[in-house]
């Protein structure tokens, strides 16, 4: 059986991931701040006893990282999925009234926390089968793509993720781990909101099409939901 960690796995694209893969046969170890409160997630893994499992964890937090990386040291993990992230309700206040305590923030959880976990779980990632890492970012964050300007804190954080990825695509090469950005699109979530393109089953399941055929020959890329590479 293989297996997949995923942050953020209480709601969104991190729910539909874990169903998705679930459903396909995979071990899920899904990760949320409060499992408790998850009541979608709970469901979820009622309906699936065999392959999902829950674990609190707090991405903010690299000490409670460390423990469960100890308590999942035995585990081979085939792929970790950097879902959990923020958009930071400061960026519609715009250029001047910029909230840097919030941006901190955003920089914690959309591009500290990936690293982090992938410190913390390098070992486990690299005995496994398909040894994979995929941090889910944003076209926003591509400087190429940037026409609009404005959501600086949201943007920024995604750029310093996507380059996050880009080094660990060449520090884990010789472990044989593919590391990727995925851009979901714009999809319909809570952070997504309801006028956005994409249902999130079709993101999640396009994502899926790429990452089945993905290999070492990919890594370091940005790759959009449609399995186009996308300009950084």
């Amino acid at each position: 059986m293989q297996t997949l960690l995923i942050t953020g796995a209480n709601r969104g694209i991190g729910l539909e991931f874990c169903k998705q893969y679930a459903a396909a046969g995979w071990r899920v170890l899904a990760c949320c701040r409060d499992p408790d409160k998850a009541d979608a997630l709970k469901q979820l893994a009622a309906r699936y006893p065999d392959h999902i499992q829950l674990h609190a964890l707090d991405i903010t937090n690299h000490s409670q990282i460390e423990q469960l990386a100890r308590k999942l040291s035995d585990v081979a993990i085939d792929m970790l999925i950097n879902n959990a992230g923020v958009y930071p309700d400061a960026d519609k206040r715009g250029f001047g009234q910029t909230d840097y305590a919030e941006w901190m923030a955003a920089f914690k959880i959309n591009t500290m926390a990936p690293l982090k976990l992938v410190e913390a779980f390098v070992e486990q990632i690299a005995r496994s089968k398909l040894k994979l890492i995929v941090t889910i970012t944003s076209q926003m964050g591509s400087m190429a793509d940037n026409g609009s300007g404005g959501s600086y804190l949201y943007r920024s954080s995604k750029a310093a993720a996507n380059m996050v990825v880009k080094s660990l695509a060449v520090d884990l090469k010789d472990k044989g781990i593919t590391s990727v950005a995925f851009n979901p699109g714009w999809v319909k979530t809570d952070m997504g909101g309801p006028n956005a393109m994409i249902p999130v089953e079709q993101s999640v399941a396009d994502m899926r099409k790429v990452i089945d055929s993905l290999s070492l020959a990919d890594t370091g890329k940005f790759i959009g939901n449609d399995g186009l590479v996308i300009p950084w």
